[in-house]
């Protein structure tokens, strides 16, 4: 049975302020001011975010389903750990969906969301030029949000949700020692690009590419870690 309108207004407040805790948690584990290993309080994240304790919690369960935060009963919340073995399977896949979700973005995104699209690129470009990681990071976050919902596909915007998280950590975690922010922001922008001219192969080509930067990222990680 379809919900009534009063109901539907009554339940988008609670909608939108599990999106600003969702937000706000997932840049601090991505961004590592909640480090991997570290353990969190429901109250204090109320506290902390200023956010009521069912929206935390919410947040908290998305967080969880994308792999960032082990909910464990009687035992608390704990911010997942990094495996790279993980990271390296995870991009087998990541690499698959992405390029269809690029592709299928260039072709149905809205005009509007085309004009987004360039904002992103240009943003990424800018924030790489100014070594603003963290900005750069929120345009990453916006332009994963952007091609899910540009791609017009509930499965694979699914798919990509339970990777966009893990992979921004990750690279958050080692770009310092190993990467290079202006190239990196170069290829997410070419995928933009791409996107918001409306050209299906060539968003699946840059979407190729900046796999390719990740994989290869990913690897001198490994060999950048100190022998243990």
């Amino acid at each position: 049975m379809a919900k009534s309108a009063l109901t539907q207004a009554k339940e988008q407040p609670v909608r939108s302020l599990t999106d600003t805790a969702y937000a706000q948690l997932e840049e601090r584990i991505v961004t590592l001011q909640l480090p991997p290993g570290s353990a969190l309080s429901e109250g204090a994240l109320v506290s902390a975010l200023g956010i009521g304790r069912t929206p935390v919690r919410e947040a908290l369960q998305q967080l969880a389903r994308e792999g960032l935060v082990k909910i464990m009963p009687r035992r608390g919340i704990v911010v997942s750990e990094i495996n790279v073995q993980h990271q390296l399977d995870l991009l087998l896949l990541r690499r698959e969906v992405e390029r269809l979700m690029t592709r299928l973005a260039a072709a149905r995104a809205l005009p509007d969301e085309r004009r987004q699209f360039r904002r992103i690129a240009t943003g990424m470009r800018d924030a790489a030029k100014a070594s603003d990681d963290v900005q750069f990071m929120r345009f990453d976050s916006e332009l994963n949000t952007l091609l899910a919902a540009g791609c017009r596909n509930e499965y694979v915007r699914r798919a990509m949700s339970l990777m966009a998280g893990l992979s921004r950590r990750f690279w958050y975690q080692h770009y310092k020692e190993v990467s290079d922010l202006p190239l990196c922001a170069r290829l997410h922008a070419d995928v933009a690009d791409a996107v918001h001219a409306g050209d299906a192969d060539e968003a699946a080509t840059a979407s190729d590419r900046l796999m390719d930067y990740v994989e290869t990222f990913t690897r001198a990680s490994v060999d950048a870690a100190p022998p243990v």
